[in-house]
């Protein structure tokens, strides 16, 4: 099995290679993981924040603080539903879901998964969703 290294090489041998084929799984499982790797560490800096807090008794510094804090808590939940997201992608990998629309089942494409590795929707399944929500808020 290659081992594709860059983007770039992966992008090089996509027509030469079978869609989703062990080296191409190889690449994205590892970048998931590195990606995990650096959603925990910002949700335990942005933790650590938190009991590094100053305490004062001025009311502009209090505002300020739970101002920060709440842009934290605002953070760390970003964080924590794309680690849900990225412990997924990696679950597909594993179930050889990955790289395979939800709703369709058609092949997501190499270079949305390289943008977008978490993608559970080709683009055309996920602009039809788009567009459904946006019906769907309007009414």
């Amino acid at each position: 099995m290659k081992e594709y290294k860059t983007q770039k090489d992966l992008l090089k041998n996509a027509f030469k290679d079978e869609y989703m084929c062990d080296s191409q799984l190889a690449f994205f499982e590892k970048r998931l993981k590195h990606d995990r790797e650096s959603v925990l560490k910002s949700i335990e800096n942005t933790k650590s924040d938190f009991t590094n807090e100053e305490v004062t008794s001025d009311e502009n510094d209090m505002a300020s603080n739970q101002e920060i804090k709440i842009r934290n808590l605002r953070l760390i939940e970003r964080q924590t539903k794309l680690l849900h997201k990225i412990e997924n992608a990696i679950d597909r990998i594993h179930n050889g879901e990955f790289g395979y629309c939800d709703r369709t089942g058609e092949e997501i494409g190499l270079p949305r998964l390289l943008a977008r590795p978490t993608a559970t929707l080709s683009i055309e399944a996920k602009e039809s969703q788009e567009v459904i929500e946006r019906q769907d808020h309007s009414e």
